[in-house]
């Protein structure tokens, strides 16, 4: 029981220096992860290079299936550990590589793609994480709102464009469908250029429709800033002797 406690302070809390080292190692083996799986994108490399590649990659691996053992070990409740956020992340952040290697599934490009993310791992080690879903939390119902009308916005300025545009532009404006990367575009005032309206109507329609794409953009940013400064201080009242 006594080395169980003790197992569970280091891989649960940074306070102590085998905590510290635990976390510093487990970050360090996820950054070194990200950086391997980007050389292993490089065209022409040496057979030398790729088992280079290899062994960090089984090491790594080796190590994070070591701290995912070690986690659901200390678990009070280990099937909760298992389907929450960071047991889900973890067991994804090693699966693919032994559903690849037991299977010779290294070619299928999903399984070696899943390798990124470990970089939600580090998500564990950073109290802002914790204060950006406490401000999530916070206007949930509120961004859901804002979804749905997004959504609908979406829709009906798809909609809209259509009707302006379709007998004009017939092969860019097919559908409703078609019209829809248009009000993505707009909307978030992105606006590539690929779509794009050539009659009076439809460039009037798209005034309107940047200028609420605007406000798509800042009513939600603002909701999230707000709630993190409420967070913000209420974290400061509690640190607050």
């Amino acid at each position: 029981m006594l080395a169980r406690e003790k197992i569970k302070s280091i891989v649960n809390s940074s306070d102590s220096f085998a905590g510290k080292a635990f976390a510093l190692t487990v970050q360090s083996l996820i950054v070194i992860s990200l950086i391997t799986f980007s050389i292993d994108t490089l065209p022409n490399l040496s057979l030398q290079t790729q088992n280079i590649l290899s062994i960090i990659e089984w090491l790594t691996v080796g190590v994070f299936t070591l701290e995912y053992l070690l986690r659901l070990f200390v678990a009070e409740n280990k099937l909760k550990f298992i389907f929450s956020f960071y047991g889900l992340i973890d067991l994804l952040a090693i699966l693919p590589f032994y559903i690849a290697a037991g299977l010779d599934l290294r070619s299928i490009r999903i399984f070696r793609f899943l390798r990124l993310l470990r970089i939600l791992k580090l998500f564990r080690y950073t109290q802002a994480i914790s204060r950006l879903q406490r401000a999530l939390i916070i206007v949930r119902e509120e961004l859901i709102l804002f979804s749905f009308m997004s959504i609908a916005l979406l829709y009906l300025s798809a909609v809209g464009i259509y009707y302006f545009e379709n007998a004009a532009q017939p092969e860019k404006f097919q559908s409703i469908f078609h019209s829809l990367w248009w009000s993505v575009t707009t909307l978030t005032t992105v606006g590539y250029g690929d779509l794009h309206p050539v009659t009076v109507g439809g460039k009037i329609f798209t005034f309107f429709i940047l200028i609420i794409g605007l406000g798509v953009v800042a009513i939600p940013t603002g909701l999230f800033a707000s709630a993190l400064s409420q967070v913000r201080l209420e974290a400061e009242k509690v640190d607050k002797p």
